[in-house]
C-alpha cells in the first residue's frame, strides 16, 4: 500500500514500527527494507555521537543495500 519515487530513496513511514522504509534495489534484487527506531531522534549534526554511531554499528563494513544496517549508517 505505500508509495515510493524510486529505488533506493529513503522515506519517513507513518507506520510506529519503524521510522524509514526504502525500496532498495541491488542488481535484479529488490527487498522493502524498514529500519530506524521511531522513539529514538537522531542527533547527528554532534561530530561525536555521529563517530560513536558509526563506530559502534560497524558502518564501514556494511556494503549490502538490502540491509538495514546500510541505510542506517547511511542517514548518519
Amino acid at each position: 500500500g505505500e508509495r515510493f519515487s524510486g529505488y533506493n530513496k529513503p522515506k519517513r513511514t507513518s507506520g510506529k514500527s519503524k521510522k524509514f522504509a526504502v525500496l532498495a534495489k541491488e542488481g535484479d534484487k529488490v527487498r522493502l527494507v524498514r529500519f530506524g527506531d521511531p522513539n529514538m531522534s537522531i542527533k547527528k549534526n554532534i561530530p561525536a555521537r555521529r563517530k560513536s554511531f558509526r563506530a559502534r554499528h560497524k558502518c564501514d563494513e556494511k556494503k549490502s543495500k538490502l540491509t538495514a544496517g546500510y541505510w542506517s549508517c547511511k542517514k548518519w
